[in-house]
């Protein structure tokens, strides 16, 4: 007897809590890093189920994501919090971020198209209009295609690059950005490094690439050292 298998059908409900899921994860993402669910507050499943009208499936599946980014953490007896920043693992943070999006500037300078490279003059000409707006009080800070950084990952055409800055490091970098002003007090440097940057990715030379940008990025996290040590100093000081 012949028996005739059919394909498997995919169900309409698990689709559905896929792209809610997927929905609620972007809200949670933005809600952590612009501050609205602040730093070390403790994450109340049911809490957040009923504010975004959501079951408990999709909100599971969102917090197993967020976790993955590394934007919330599991404490044993206490539960999940969104993570706080301590100075070790900011310094952390940026000596990856320095390796990796050296790495990535070095490819980009292999593989990027011209309209990338158009995309990105368009990008640093935005920017400058910004900073000269705001007479040089802060750098022009977006997310996704609208950041310099980012758009330099992707053009990298790694997708293990892309997966770890893009993905698991970029939203902590984000979250560190924009609850932490002092660490954006050098705009017009800022700028005139990144447009070094992309001469050497236009000239296609790919080890100035990477050392331009690994010296931007060390630059940064050197000031953000400096600024830890001040606030220490001030904190001894105030004892």
């Amino acid at each position: 007897m012949n028996i005739e298998l059919k394909p498997r059908q995919k169900s309409a409900t698990s689709d559905k809590e896929r792209t809610k899921s997927k929905t609620l994860m972007s809200s949670l993402v933005e809600a952590i890093v612009n501050g609205d669910i602040p730093p070390g507050s403790k994450i109340s499943e049911p809490e957040l189920a009923k504010q975004y009208q959501v079951s408990r499936g999709p909100l599971r599946e969102a917090m197993m994501r967020l976790e993955g980014l590394g934007l919330i953490e599991r404490i044993p007896h206490v539960g999940a919090r969104v993570i706080t920043f301590s100075p070790e693992k900011l310094i952390e943070l940026y000596s990856v971020r320095e390796a990796l999006e050296g790495m990535a500037a070095r490819l980009a300078a292999r593989n990027i198209t011209q309209e990338e490279l158009q995309n990105l003059e368009r990008l640093l000409s935005t920017h400058s209009k910004h900073i000269d707006n705001v007479e040089g009080a802060s750098y022009f800070h977006q997310h996704g295609d609208f950041d310099f950084h980012y758009c330099i990952i992707k053009a990298s055409r790694n997708s293990k690059l892309i997966s770890l800055l893009c993905d698991e490091l970029y939203h902590l970098l984000r979250m560190y950005r924009y609850q932490s002003p002092r660490a954006q007090s050098r705009p017009n440097e800022a700028l005139n490094e990144h447009e070094f940057i992309l001469q050497a990715i236009r000239n296609r030379d790919e080890e100035l690439a990477e050392m331009l940008m690994r010296r931007h990025i060390s630059g940064s996290r050197k000031l953000i050292e400096q600024q830890i040590s001040h606030s220490e100093r001030l904190e001894k000081e105030q004892d």
